[in-house]
């Protein structure tokens, strides 16, 4: 039996007024995920919650059974909100150029799949090595695949905002689809670049490593983004995997959740 726990923060950060992230936790039908909007005026904060409200209603209460279900289901939040945000943009001219990244961790028996676009982030914390699951949608990691960047040059780039897939931007949106086996204590993280932006991955690793409670821990990874500078909105969703010696696939619940 897989049990999930859960612990999620956002934070406006110290130099925006408003707040674009979104996110959702549902550790009983195993879904989380993570938006950060784009856009002038709240068209931004519109998108992102567009992407979480399909989420969530892809979704609803029932668990995925196979592979082949949740591929569907998470191309299907991609595609629902991709047209969601493009009817709103067309309806109120105002809002043209909205769009937002999108993350999606979903588990079905012991496995997960991960849907992602644009350049939030996610992580996997497991026996105390942190990687990137993830990688971004952007100009500098599109250099930095080339060579012609180095991944520190791109951390303070200029142009390390630029993102060249998003949701909402274009009439389809193509998610990278990933998946694998969830272990006991793994510890998933999905962050919005108010994080990356600010804390180095290693610091990121020490933070998820160390004996506090998830809750601790994502209060803590807030805490190190805004102690950097907090230059953009900063959003954490973590999840840690346990496993039981039932053989009962079905998810267990255990549950805490800020939000600030």
């Amino acid at each position: 039996m897989v049990r999930l726990l859960s612990a999620a923060v956002t934070h406006v950060g110290l130099v925006r007024t408003n707040n674009e992230d979104a996110y959702l936790a549902m550790p009983e039908v195993g879904l989380f995920a993570l938006s950060d909007g784009m856009g002038g005026a709240a068209a931004g904060e519109i998108a992102s919650r567009y992407f979480i409200e399909t989420a969530q209603a892809v979704f609803t209460n029932d668990i995925p059974g196979s592979a082949e279900e949740t591929y569907a289901r998470v191309e299907k939040i991609f595609g629902d909100s991709n047209k969601r945000i493009l009817e709103h943009a067309t309806q109120n001219p105002d809002n043209g150029g909205m769009g937002c990244t999108g993350d999606i961790l979903v588990f079905y028996d012991d496995r997960y799949v991960v849907g992602h676009v644009g350049d939030s982030r996610v992580y996997l914390l497991r026996h105390g090595g942190l990687s990137q699951l993830t990688s971004d949608h952007s100009l500098v990691q599109l250099q930095v695949d080339k060579g012609l960047l180095t991944p520190q040059g791109a951390r303070t780039h200029p142009q390390k905002n630029i993102i060249l897939r998003a949701v909402g931007t274009d009439s389809l949106v193509f998610p990278d689809l990933l998946k694998g086996e969830a272990l006991d204590h793994d510890i998933f993280l999905l962050c919005s670049d108010g994080l990356t932006d600010m804390v180095e991955d290693s610091e990121i690793q020490r933070i998820l490593s160390w004996n506090g409670s998830l809750q601790q821990k994502a209060d803590s990874l807030i805490g190190a983004a805004l102690d950097a500078g907090g230059r953009d909105n900063v959003t954490v969703v973590l999840c840690e995997v346990g496993m039981s010696s039932q053989q009962n696939p079905a998810l267990g619940i255990a549950q805490q959740m800020t939000s600030s």
